[in-house]
Parts: structure tokens; sequence; C-alpha cells
């Protein structure tokens, strides 16, 4: 197949393998941002999860200041901020002073989930109360307003002014596993990104309901849209595939109750897999691209046109920093 001129991004985040430090998977995160800025890439996105011992991108803002210092054109931006977690005034304030520093380069990337579980959530919000669905637009509408300065008169922040923030705006985009967060990208004009290494039977219907509800914003006078696959590209599918076994099994593991960081290649060959592991593991890759790069090629071809998205992003998580390379440079060649 020819190659095709869909922008490519990468989705990071912080991966912690076993028998290595966090120390190490930050500073592998931030050589990758070099790796990707050096082979053309669009944007990198660090993610925010907590209480996961296979990931150290708890602090996304942090992480993007090092990788933003640490390169010159690359965008950078979070996939996402979890917004419940954190207060809108703070995020503003944050990725204020990020574009700020970086005018022009920085992306903010919000989320609803929480990105943990229910008691880390709780611990993050210093309270048990979650917030659902209806508090979630009044919270991005609180941010944006911050960024904006749009508070109407009687509006109780009214007087605040988020310095920086007010007027150092980064690019905002809408994440989601599900259709509701492409409802409300669409209702309010914003740039969608959907999670489909994460959620993939929902990828199609969502991105069809974000074009559905899209209205023009003063922004966004058209809808634009990326889709978030997993990627392990190497010379041939058998190797892909055996290269893609750690992250399934580390992925499995933590499903089941085990959070640790991810197996190596030698611990995840003389692992014996449970039935239930594999079983998790090969709805985890269903639908992503493992393989050599005429297979992925062809998964990433079918999965833009399936959903019409504007822009690729991909997460590769490899033991071997030498084979992920490898694993961009194929498919950077393709893209």
């Amino acid at each position: 197949m020819p190659a095709t001129t869909t922008p490519l991004s990468v989705l990071d985040l912080a991966t912690v393998w076993s028998g290595r430090t966090h120390t190490e998977a930050l500073r592998s995160s931030v050589t990758l941002a070099q790796q990707a800025e050096a082979l053309g890439y669009r944007r990198f996105w660090l993610a925010e999860h907590h209480n996961m011992a296979a990931v150290a991108s708890s602090a996304p803002a942090v992480l993007i200041a090092a990788v933003a210092a640490a390169t010159t054109r690359i965008r950078v931006g979070s996939g996402g901020v979890m917004l419940p977690n954190h207060p809108p005034l703070v995020v503003a304030e944050q990725f204020g002073t990020l574009e700020a520093l970086y005018p022009g380069r920085i992306d903010l990337g919000i989320g609803r989930a929480p990105g943990t579980d229910p008691r880390t959530a709780a611990a993050l919000r210093r309270g048990p109360a979650s917030l659902g669905a209806e508090e979630f637009p009044q919270q991005l509408g609180e941010l944006i307003a911050f960024f904006h300065s749009s508070f109407p008169d009687g509006h109780a922040y009214r007087t605040i002014t988020a310095v920086p923030g007010a007027g150092d705006t980064p690019e905002i985009w809408l994440l989601g596993s599900s259709g509701y967060s492409a409802q409300v990208a669409g209702v309010l004009g914003l740039p969608f990104a959907f999670a489909h290494h994460f959620s993939p039977e929902n990828t199609v219907p969502a991105m069809q309901l974000y074009r559905e509800r899209f209205t023009p914003s003063e922004t966004m006078p058209e809808p634009r849209s990326m889709v978030v696959a997993q990627v392990i590209c190497a010379d041939d599918d058998e190797q892909a595939r055996t290269l893609a076994e750690p992250m399934a099994l580390g992925f499995a593991r933590r499903l089941l109750g085990h959070p640790e960081p991810l197996p190596t290649p030698a611990e995840t060959a003389a692992h014996t897999w449970t039935e239930a592991e594999r079983e998790i593991g090969e709805q985890r890759s269903a639908g992503q691209a493992i393989g050599g790069p005429d297979t992925v090629q062809r998964v990433l071809t079918d999965l833009l046109a399936r959903t019409g998205a504007d822009e690729l992003m991909v997460t590769t998580a490899m033991y071997d920093p030498e084979r992920r390379l490898h694993s961009m440079e194929l498919v950077r060649s393709l893209f």
C-alpha cells in the first residue's frame, strides 16, 4: 500500500517495567518525545493515571513541562487530565503556565473518568463524593471560562483571574471512550479524541455521534477528531505479536487484581498463562494494530476509514527502547 498523509501523534504512559525505576520510566518518556519529534510526529500526549504500579504518568502537567523543555517543535499535552480529580482553576493555572512558557505548543486533553479506582479517586478529591456526568459540563464550562475570563456578571467566580491562564489558552480537546464525551465535544464545538485502544467496540458509534451533534464554535467551524490505537509494528507479524505479549499480560494481571510493573519479555516467556489472562489479553489486542508493516497499515487504514478521524495517535509500549523506536519508524513510513 502507498503511504497516506494522516497526521501521526504519540500517547505515552511513562510505563514502568519490572526491574526498572520510576526515574528510568520518566526519562524514557522524555527520550521517546525527542524521538517522535525527530521523526515528524505532530503531538506527544501523556495520560493521567493513579495507583497503578505500571504507570508513572500520575502528574501530566509536571511531565509535560519536562518534555516541552527537552523538545522544540512537537506539540505536548495531556491525554488527558481527568477533570473530576482537579478544581478547574488549578488546571487553568497549570496549563496557562505551560502555554505561557511554550506558546503554541501545549494541548489540554480533558477526560471525565477518574483514571483510577474509586478509593484512590476519593483520596484525590479529599472525600468519597464523585462528580457524575451531570457535573462534568459545569466543570468544563468553568475551565474554559477561566481561560477566556468569560464568567457572566453575578457569577461567583466573576472577579477571579487565572494568572497565568487568562489569555494563555492551550488547544483544548475532549477525550472519551463512550458516546457521552462525544456528544459533549460535539455540542461545545471542541475537537474530540477517542480511546480506541481502550474501548474498540464503541469507537465507530462515538465518532458518528460526535459528527451528528457537532455545533460550530468560534474556534472550530467544522468537527475535528482523532483516534488513539495501540500499535506494535515489527518486521513481521509473529515478531510483533511476541513484542505485544508483555503489555497484554500486564493488563490482564491488573484487571485480575494483581497490579504490578509490566513483566519483561523474559518473564512473559516463562509465564504460564491462565485461561482468564489469555482471554483478557486477546480482548485487549483485538482491533489494535499489531503486526508487520502490511498488517499495521491495513488495520490502521481501515480504522481511519471507518471512523473518519482526521488524526491518528499511537500508543506503543515495549521493553526494548530500540524496538519501540523501530516500530515508530515503520509506522511513520506508512503515514
